[in-house]
């Protein structure tokens, strides 16, 4: 049975090439059927090119970023702000962003396109190019579980992380807002993909920060939305958002 959502594992998918085998068996049979109907227009060998996984019957979607995303457009979207700035999350966000306010990406992968109200930032999330308080509005969406372990190119640092969070901190202004999404659960390192934090470490680790709100995506693909960081805590790997606001600077 198929679902509409997925959950991104943490580990090697092994039914992706079983899947993608048993595709080759109706990828034939197609060819010959569309032969067989359609004897003049010939198929060349040299240009047949299997698409072997699109054959499901609903559209499966990758829950944590496709609920992320709408968590943290929303907020910004309501909240009015002049200018927006997204530290290393997915850069078709903050294409959607430009559409409503200035928005700036900042990537130690520089991403060139041409677009009004939108700014890409060669920059570290462990050195960010700004000013102490500067920012209204940060987001940062399943980021910080990936630095110090190299795998997107930054060097390999074990506490990496906890620098992503003060910088995280350092940059948002006093009564402004930052948007973070994470792995949650039962804490634990994949190197080098990523880490899975317990929530209550993340709550704390935000010391200059007020949680406003705390929503996540559970285990199952369910989005919950306003929940207390304790109701994550025996997640396996589930994406916990959280709303936070600079209270200290």
């Amino acid at each position: 049975m198929y679902t509409a959502w997925r959950v991104v594992s943490p580990v090697f998918d092994v039914t992706k090439p079983v899947n993608g085998i048993k595709g080759y068996f109706w990828f034939i049979r197609d060819i010959l059927k569309f032969n067989k109907l359609n004897p003049k227009e010939k198929i060349k060998l040299s240009l047949i090119s299997p698409q072997l996984m699109d054959k499901t019957s609903v559209t499966h979607f990758d829950a944590h970023y496709f609920y992320q995303q709408l968590w943290a457009f929303e907020k910004i979207f309501k909240s009015k702000v002049k200018r927006h700035v997204d530290v290393g999350s997915t850069f078709e966000m903050s294409g959607y962003i430009s559409k409503i306010t200035k928005a700036e990406f900042v990537d130690i992968r520089p991403l060139e396109v041409n677009l009004n109200n939108f700014k890409s930032v060669d920059g570290s999330i462990e050195n960010l190019p700004y000013g102490s308080g500067e920012l209204d509005s940060v987001s940062c969406l399943h980021v910080i579980e990936h630095i110090g372990l190299g795998r997107y190119g930054d060097k390999v640092d074990p506490s990496g992380h906890e620098k992503a969070i003060k910088e995280l901190q350092r940059v948002v202004k006093t009564g402004g807002s930052l948007y973070l999404s994470t792995p949650v659960g039962k804490p634990r390192l994949y190197f080098n993909a990523h880490r899975v934090f317990d929530p209550e470490y993340i709550y704390k680790k935000f010391k200059n920060m007020e949680l406003v709100e705390f929503s996540m995506v559970n285990d199952r693909g369910e989005f919950v939305e306003n929940i207390s960081i304790k109701e994550a805590k025996d997640q396996d790997y589930a994406c916990g958002m959280f709303w936070f606001k600079k209270v200290i600077s």
